[in-house]
């Protein structure tokens, strides 16, 4: 029996179905970032946090809840926070949380895993973010910012602090100082031009993934991959590997993994976390605002970090699903 046989009709239903489950919660997710992206503003988010002290990095990782963004927008919209004034550890952890800590998230995980355990896949998903971008903004608290940030990021920062001016009066010309000079009407269009972006951007990563998992699950015989999907720890990085490069939206993310028929539990779990925390696109995306190395050693650390945990729910008696 051969590995690999194509059938266009199989393929299309496949394809259609993951698709049109993700397309919803993709407009959903790009229309709230929109609107955070223009109504929110970093001295808004501030005034929700205690202060500078360890509480505000555990609440950070919350904010996502109330300001959901997906992971390309919580980069470019934390980077504005940075500039303002917003500190270091909390923008932190809201920009690796908010892309998995989000309500929009749960439900489309929720929905994605129907009869495959969806209580447990949703709470382990929100709970292992959570933990994962508190735990990297308790290190960036105790980080010197010249260690983390790039020179250009630092010296804003430094112009800042020694013109004494505030957070909301920090300097910075960006999107946002637009959209707080605009009217309402005005704000609204921006939103809509935001989400329209957002869209557009990450659609076609969905397009991409869902044509990968199609292509897996319809074209691949599974009895060649089955020695792969057996094996837990091979099975979650090819998992987390697979996230990596499809650069997929955490929105939409769930219905790729639960196509994996074939593999574990914890391998789908893995392929959740880790994808929101770093991918192909968010390499790039990081760099904007922190040193390369840093960025190299996060997503070296966040790989093994979120599979030495699946490895071991993989273990666990009631989650050998």
């Amino acid at each position: 029996m051969s590995w690999f046989s194509f059938h266009l009709n199989d393929f299309a239903v496949s394809f259609l179905s993951v698709l049109f489950e993700g397309v919803p919660f993709l407009l959903l997710g790009s229309i709230i970032s929109g609107f955070v992206d223009v109504f929110v503003s970093p001295e808004r988010m501030a005034r929700l946090l205690p202060g500078r002290g360890v509480g505000s990095v555990f609440l950070s990782g919350l904010l996502g809840l109330i300001f959901p963004m997906c992971e390309c927008g919580s980069v470019i919209v934390i980077r504005r926070f940075i500039r303002k004034g917003l500190p270091l550890s909390a923008a932190v952890t809201y920009m690796l949380a908010s892309p998995i800590v989000s309500p929009i998230v749960a439900v489309s995980t929720f929905a994605a895993f129907r009869g495959q355990n969806p209580w447990i896949m949703t709470c382990l998903r929100l709970a292992l973010g959570y933990v994962l971008a508190v735990g990297a903004g308790l290190v960036a608290r105790k980080a010197k910012p010249e260690s983390i940030l790039l020179p250009a990021m630092l010296n804003q920062n430094s112009a800042r602090r020694r013109s004494g001016l505030s957070v909301a009066a920090a300097p910075t010309q960006d999107f946002s100082d637009l959209a707080a000079s605009s009217s309402v009407s005005q704000k609204l269009l921006l939103a809509v031009q935001s989400a329209t972006a957002d869209f557009l951007d990450v659609a076609f990563f969905l397009i991409i993934g869902a044509v990968v998992a199609s292509v897996f699950n319809t074209a691949v015989n599974q009895q060649v991959i089955l020695p792969l999907a057996t094996n837990a720890p091979l099975a979650i990085g090819s998992m987390m590997i697979l996230r990596f490069l499809l650069a997929i939206c955490s929105t939409t993310d769930a219905f790729i993994a639960a196509s994996f028929a074939a593999f574990p539990f914890a391998a789908k779990l893995a392929f959740l976390v880790f994808g929101p925390l770093f991918d192909f696109k968010l390499l790039f995306l990081y760099g904007v605002i922190f040193r390369r190395r840093l960025v190299l050693l996060f997503g070296i650390v966040m790989f093994v970090l979120v599979g030495l945990i699946c490895c071991r729910i993989a273990g666990m008696q009631f989650l050998r699903i």
